[in-house]
Protein backbone atom coordinates (compact mmCIF):
# COMPACT_ATOMS: atom_id res chain seq x y z
CA UNK A 1 0.00 0.00 0.00
CA UNK A 2 2.75 2.40 0.75
CA UNK A 3 4.72 2.29 -2.55
CA UNK A 4 3.60 5.32 -4.09
CA UNK A 5 3.69 9.05 -3.40
CA UNK A 6 1.62 11.57 -1.89
CA UNK A 7 -0.29 12.72 -4.80
CA UNK A 8 -0.90 9.02 -6.35
CA UNK A 9 -3.37 8.14 -3.05
CA UNK A 10 -7.31 8.26 -3.62
CA UNK A 11 -9.93 8.60 -0.48
CA UNK A 12 -11.43 5.21 -1.01
CA UNK A 13 -8.78 3.35 -2.52
CA UNK A 14 -8.26 -0.47 -0.71
CA UNK A 15 -5.59 -2.93 -0.47
CA UNK A 16 -5.28 -6.46 0.68
CA UNK A 17 -2.26 -8.23 1.83
CA UNK A 18 -1.02 -11.49 1.20
CA UNK A 19 -2.09 -13.51 4.27
CA UNK A 20 0.44 -15.25 7.63
CA UNK A 21 -0.21 -18.14 9.87
CA UNK A 22 0.28 -17.51 13.61
CA UNK A 23 2.17 -19.89 15.21
CA UNK A 24 3.15 -21.43 18.45
CA UNK A 25 7.14 -20.33 18.02
CA UNK A 26 6.04 -16.47 17.13
CA UNK A 27 4.06 -16.67 20.70
CA UNK A 28 6.80 -17.68 22.22
CA UNK A 29 9.52 -15.58 20.18
CA UNK A 30 7.64 -12.59 21.11
CA UNK A 31 7.11 -13.63 24.76
CA UNK A 32 10.89 -13.66 24.96
CA UNK A 33 11.46 -10.71 22.92
CA UNK A 34 8.66 -8.44 24.63
CA UNK A 35 9.07 -9.58 27.96
CA UNK A 36 5.12 -10.38 28.57
CA UNK A 37 4.59 -14.14 30.04
CA UNK A 38 1.68 -13.57 30.66
CA UNK A 39 -0.33 -17.15 31.27
CA UNK A 40 -2.88 -16.60 28.55
CA UNK A 41 -0.09 -16.51 26.06
CA UNK A 42 2.29 -18.68 27.07
CA UNK A 43 0.49 -21.71 29.53
CA UNK A 44 -1.40 -24.44 27.55
CA UNK A 45 -3.06 -25.60 30.44
CA UNK A 46 -4.25 -22.02 32.33
CA UNK A 47 -5.54 -20.70 28.99
CA UNK A 48 -7.58 -23.63 28.76
CA UNK A 49 -9.68 -22.36 31.76
CA UNK A 50 -9.70 -19.01 30.23
CA UNK A 51 -13.05 -17.96 28.28
CA UNK A 52 -11.05 -18.23 25.32
CA UNK A 53 -10.32 -22.01 25.94
CA UNK A 54 -6.86 -22.01 24.61
CA UNK A 55 -3.79 -19.85 24.45
CA UNK A 56 -4.46 -16.55 22.30
CA UNK A 57 -1.26 -14.36 20.71
CA UNK A 58 -0.56 -11.04 22.39
CA UNK A 59 -2.54 -8.17 21.05
CA UNK A 60 1.11 -6.20 20.42
CA UNK A 61 2.20 -9.53 18.29
CA UNK A 62 -0.60 -9.43 16.34
CA UNK A 63 -0.15 -5.24 15.44
CA UNK A 64 3.71 -6.34 14.69
CA UNK A 65 2.54 -9.19 12.04
CA UNK A 66 0.39 -6.54 10.41
CA UNK A 67 2.93 -4.21 10.04
CA UNK A 68 5.38 -6.75 8.40
CA UNK A 69 2.26 -7.73 6.42
CA UNK A 70 2.09 -3.77 4.59
CA UNK A 71 4.00 -2.96 1.93
CA UNK A 72 6.12 -0.42 2.75
CA UNK A 73 8.80 1.11 0.58
CA UNK A 74 11.92 3.23 1.72
CA UNK A 75 11.90 5.62 -0.61
CA UNK A 76 8.41 6.69 -0.43
CA UNK A 77 7.85 6.61 3.60
CA UNK A 78 9.14 9.20 5.55
CA UNK A 79 7.68 7.75 8.97
CA UNK A 80 5.19 6.04 10.49
CA UNK A 81 3.03 8.49 12.24
CA UNK A 82 0.82 6.68 14.81
CA UNK A 83 -1.90 4.82 15.65
CA UNK A 84 -5.27 5.92 16.50
CA UNK A 85 -8.88 3.49 17.90
CA UNK A 86 -6.98 0.42 18.02
CA UNK A 87 -9.64 -2.47 18.98
CA UNK A 88 -8.90 -5.82 19.36
CA UNK A 89 -12.67 -7.58 18.25
CA UNK A 90 -11.41 -10.99 18.04
CA UNK A 91 -9.14 -13.68 19.53
CA UNK A 92 -6.04 -14.03 17.12
CA UNK A 93 -5.41 -18.60 18.10
CA UNK A 94 -2.45 -20.28 17.19
CA UNK A 95 -3.16 -21.47 13.70
CA UNK A 96 -5.08 -18.52 12.60
CA UNK A 97 -3.80 -17.09 9.47
CA UNK A 98 -4.21 -13.34 8.89
CA UNK A 99 -4.17 -11.05 6.21
CA UNK A 100 -4.38 -6.55 6.04
CA UNK A 101 -7.10 -4.77 4.55
CA UNK A 102 -6.47 -1.03 4.22
CA UNK A 103 -8.49 1.74 2.83
CA UNK A 104 -7.53 5.37 2.36
CA UNK A 105 -9.63 7.31 4.32
CA UNK A 106 -8.13 10.87 4.52
CA UNK A 107 -4.87 13.09 3.07
CA UNK A 108 -3.30 15.74 4.28
CA UNK A 109 -0.87 17.85 2.66
CA UNK A 110 1.92 18.81 5.28
CA UNK A 111 4.39 20.46 3.22
CA UNK A 112 7.27 18.10 1.49
CA UNK A 113 5.47 15.26 2.25
CA UNK A 114 1.60 13.96 2.83
CA UNK A 115 0.23 12.39 5.76
CA UNK A 116 -2.34 9.74 4.16
CA UNK A 117 -4.77 8.00 7.14
CA UNK A 118 -6.27 4.50 6.36
CA UNK A 119 -8.60 2.24 8.29
CA UNK A 120 -7.00 -0.59 8.72
CA UNK A 121 -8.27 -4.12 9.54
CA UNK A 122 -6.15 -7.43 10.35
CA UNK A 123 -8.63 -10.06 9.17
CA UNK A 124 -8.65 -14.25 10.28
CA UNK A 125 -9.46 -16.78 7.78
CA UNK A 126 -12.53 -16.90 8.87
CA UNK A 127 -13.51 -13.60 8.04
CA UNK A 128 -13.68 -12.11 11.63
CA UNK A 129 -11.76 -8.75 12.27
CA UNK A 130 -9.16 -9.34 14.91
CA UNK A 131 -7.94 -5.76 15.14
CA UNK A 132 -9.55 -2.77 13.70
CA UNK A 133 -7.26 0.82 13.95
CA UNK A 134 -6.55 3.67 12.28
CA UNK A 135 -2.70 4.04 10.65
CA UNK A 136 -1.34 7.31 10.09
CA UNK A 137 1.54 7.59 7.57
CA UNK A 138 3.83 10.27 6.35
CA UNK A 139 5.05 9.85 2.65
CA UNK A 140 6.93 11.77 0.40
CA UNK A 141 5.68 13.50 -2.32
CA UNK A 142 6.65 13.21 -5.58
CA UNK A 143 8.83 16.31 -5.81
CA UNK A 144 10.68 15.51 -2.41
CA UNK A 145 13.69 14.04 -1.81
CA UNK A 146 14.45 11.06 0.44
CA UNK A 147 15.88 13.60 3.00
CA UNK A 148 13.41 13.70 6.13
CA UNK A 149 10.86 16.43 5.58
CA UNK A 150 11.35 19.77 7.38
CA UNK A 151 7.41 20.59 7.15
CA UNK A 152 5.41 21.21 10.30
CA UNK A 153 3.94 17.84 11.17
CA UNK A 154 1.66 18.82 13.63
CA UNK A 155 -2.36 17.16 13.17
CA UNK A 156 -4.73 19.46 11.74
Amino acid sequence: MFDRFFEEYQIGETWTSRARTITESDLVLFSAFSGDWYPLHTDKEWAAQSVFGQRIAHGMLVLSVGTGLTRMDPGVIVAFYGIDSVRFTSPTFIGDTLHVELEIFDKVDKGKAGLVTVKSRLCKQTGEVAVASTLRVLVHKSESTDTPTTAPLATP
